[in-house]
């Protein structure tokens, strides 16, 4: 018997209230055989042009309704709140959870069988994927895509190379006039960061976890073929929509072990790691921190693209794609995952090719034997820290350090370069109070540049530790997510300048070499950097945001609400 359409609930109904719902929507010209039980599809669009990486997204969206119309579907097309990471202030990851109850809220309210999340910037992703699996009906996810790679004096160059010119600038070997020729020359088309950043990194998350067409991932914005995907992804999701196949179906614990595994091979962002927490806690999957390293240990490091290699995003499309990366992986993939396509991983990927082995390496010849998220423990940081160890140093991988200490971001800024700072090239750097609620949202400040005195010197790393994060673009042997942040009060908090870190990152350690007789002293006199949040929304968000290692969702955010509304409007 074929399952009722939600939709029905609302243009199915006789009286005044079926009168009142159909007939606002035909003014604008839609006639009444469209309300005659077609699925009705919600084109869930983050445009903005506050956000450039997805202002071509009104573009994208008609291709989508091509491909639904084409498939007998309705499609409505809705918008939701934009968040372009390079604009927003304090961070884009303070509205992350915002946007997934805007999704949420948007998908269950209205006449929608299922829908079309249009992402592509950094946190649209998780948050319309958050957002969708708290309602759970069919869900389809269609990226923007990464832009075309920059060039600048006849150099490729993408968002990784922002740090490297930033430091060049500071210790005068780049010209600010040469910084704006760069600035002129690295974004020259549509779509997100051409690096394996975080929101590349989040268009392979889905792929990976099953949420997308094959191939989704990787294709350049400006290829024609983005939007080629997108009409096919358009007739797919009406077809689930009769499937009845959900969030739920494919976001299974075989699927998100798939992504991680998928993203230690794509050397993809630490980000990852808080968004699929947050995505697993929508969904009801019993995911962990430790998880992220248990689950990437022995995956190498397979595409060679920036910041863990050299290559961009649109060289990884034209070697084969994401799935001739997860076909290499196909002996560690749980290969009987269900997607979005209506078949497997192994079904989907089995017969992809590579075409370029230097971009898209073998298992037995990798990129780099390390890779993934490595999980560190230690009285630093009770409930884990995390590392990238494909983008860190390997001479830091084993070191200790005096610490130099700054207790918020603005503590930083002051200090950094002062030329008095007590600082050398084995010291530790130590940045309190950016985490989820020091900030409050957690910026990507993790990744701090080195003293100036320091670069002049011709140090190109050190040890640094946040409760923070760094953007995905970003590089470094950089500590992040230490948890519990130092405005919860943990060890984190009390750490000072001076103190002796130890730090071994294949032995999963991070140590403050601190009795806890003398941290508990400290702990007594402790008192909280946190700036009073005021009123709205970031008052909510500072009084319910749980830790990094949980994934920063907002506490009475967890699990799902459905789709059913139990009350009409008339």
């Amino acid at each position: 018997m074929e399952q009722e359409l939600r939709s029905r609930g609302w243009f199915g109904k006789k009286g005044k209230d079926g009168f009142i719902y159909r007939a606002w929507m035909k003014n604008q010209g839609i006639p009444d055989f469209e309300f005659q039980g077609r699925p009705v599809i919600g084109i869930c669009n983050t445009w903005s042009e506050l956000t450039p990486c997805n202002a071509h997204f009104r573009e994208l969206a008609e291709s989508v309704k091509r491909g639904i119309l084409q498939a007998g579907g309705f499609p409505v097309e809705f918008p939701v709140m934009s968040l372009g990471e390079t604009l927003i202030k304090p961070t884009a990851m303070l509205y992350r959870n915002l946007v997934s109850m805007d999704v949420e809220e948007s998908i269950r309210a209205n006449p929608v069988d299922g829908v079309v999340l249009l992402c592509g910037c950094d946190k649209t992703t998780p948050a319309l994927v958050m957002g969708a699996c708290s309602v759970n009906i069919p869900s389809i996810v269609v990226s923007g895509g990464p832009m075309l790679t920059g060039h600048y004096k006849g150099k490729q160059i993408g968002t990784s190379d922002v740090w490297r010119f930033n430091d060049a600038v500071r210790t005068g070997e780049m010209t600010e006039e040469q910084l704006a020729e760069a600035e002129a020359s690295m974004c020259r088309s549509r779509g997100h960061c051409a690096v394996m950043g975080t929101a590349s990194s989040m268009a392979c998350m889905v792929e990976a976890l099953g949420l997308t067409l094959p191939g989704n991932a990787a294709i350049p914005a400006a290829d024609s073929r983005r939007k080629v995907l997108a009409q096919y992804s358009g007739l797919r999701i009406v077809e689930m929509v009769k499937e009845n196949l959900r969030p739920s179906d494919v976001l299974t614990r075989a699927a998100f072990e798939n992504a991680i595994m998928v993203n230690a091979a794509i050397g993809g962002s630490s980000n990852f790691v808080i968004h699929l927490l947050a995505i697993a806690g929508r969904i009801g999957v019993d995911l962990t921190l430790q998880d992220f390293d248990t689950h990437s240990t022995h995956i190498p490091l397979l595409a060679n693209i920036q910041p863990s290699g050299k290559y961009f995003m649109e060289d990884l499309y034209y070697a084969g794609g994401l799935p001739a990366v997860m076909k290499e992986l196909l002996g560690h993939l749980n290969k009987d995952a269900f997607t979005v396509t209506g078949k497997t991983v192994f079904d989907n990927v089995s017969d992809a090719e590579c075409y370029n082995r230097e971009i898209v390496a073998s298992t037995d010849q990798p990129i780099n034997p390390v890779s993934g998220i490595i999980v560190l423990n230690g009285n630093l940081c009770e409930s884990g820290a995390v590392v990238k160890p494909s983008a860190a140093s390997s001479h830091l991988m084993k070191h200790s350090g005096k610490a130099v200490v700054f207790e918020d971001i603005e503590d930083y800024k002051a200090r950094i370069d002062a030329p008095d700072l007590e600082v050398d090239e084995s010291s530790i750097l130590v940045l309190k109070n950016v985490g989820p609620m020091g900030y409050p949202g957690m910026p990507e400040v993790g990744n701090m540049a080195l003293p100036r005195k320091l670069l002049a010197k011709g140090v190109t790393d050190m040890v640094r530790i946040s409760d923070g994060r760094m953007s995905g673009t970003g590089f470094g042997t950089v500590i992040l997510h230490a948890s519990p942040e130092a405005a919860a009060g943990g060890n984190f908090a009390v750490v000072q300048s001076g103190d002796t870190i130890s730090l071994d990152v294949l032995n999963r350690s991070l140590v403050l070499h601190v009795t806890d007789e003398e941290l508990a002293n400290r702990k007594l006199s402790w008192k909280s950097k946190a700036a009073d949040p005021g009123r709205g929304y970031v008052s909510l968000y500072v009084r319910h945001v749980e830790q990094s290692h949980l994934g920063a969702d907002l506490d009475f955010l967890k699990g799902m609400s459905g789709s059913t509304v139990t009350r009409d409007s008339h």
